[in-house]
């Protein structure tokens, strides 16, 4: 029992490390600020914070995205969901080759500040970044 209290424990406080839902008024003003620069259109936005981040979740021209600001409202980057067809051939072998038993369940075109251009896919547990050219670059742990 002592074992399944712990683990329950665990899994709680591992659900809080990770990103956590909040309201929009609890967002500072900076912060909104910087996204209504950024995207002036778009009133419904789901918001969540990352660390010392805010992510705001929204639709842009019909498309799931995201942005991540700092404190202070400046826009760290963008996450736009594309179709699992529309990453390149490289990164959609590495993921076959490394991970042959698992489906692509999401993948995104991120844009970080300096425009550089990444693309994510997300697997069960882990999201594969590549750059560019579809060359794996690093995975990252949900």
């Amino acid at each position: 029992m002592k074992k399944l209290m712990f683990l329950f424990t665990m899994a709680l406080a591992a659900a809080f490390v990770h990103a956590q839902k909040i309201q929009q008024k609890n967002v500072p003003a900076s912060v909104q600020k910087g996204f209504q620069k950024q995207f002036p259109n778009n009133k419904e936005v789901k918001w969540e914070k990352e660390k010392e981040n805010y992510e705001a979740g929204f639709k842009l021209n019909g498309t799931k995205t995201s942005a991540i600001f700092n404190i202070s409202g400046t826009l760290l980057e963008t996450e736009t969901a594309i179709s699992q067809n529309a990453l390149s051939a490289p990164a959609k072998a590495y993921v076959a080759k490394h991970y042959p038993n698992q489906k692509i369940k999401e993948a995104a075109k991120i844009t970080n500040a300096k425009g550089e251009v990444t693309y994510e896919a997300e697997i069960k547990g882990k999201d594969l970044i590549f750059d560019n050219n579809g060359q794996f670059l690093k995975g990252i742990k949900d």
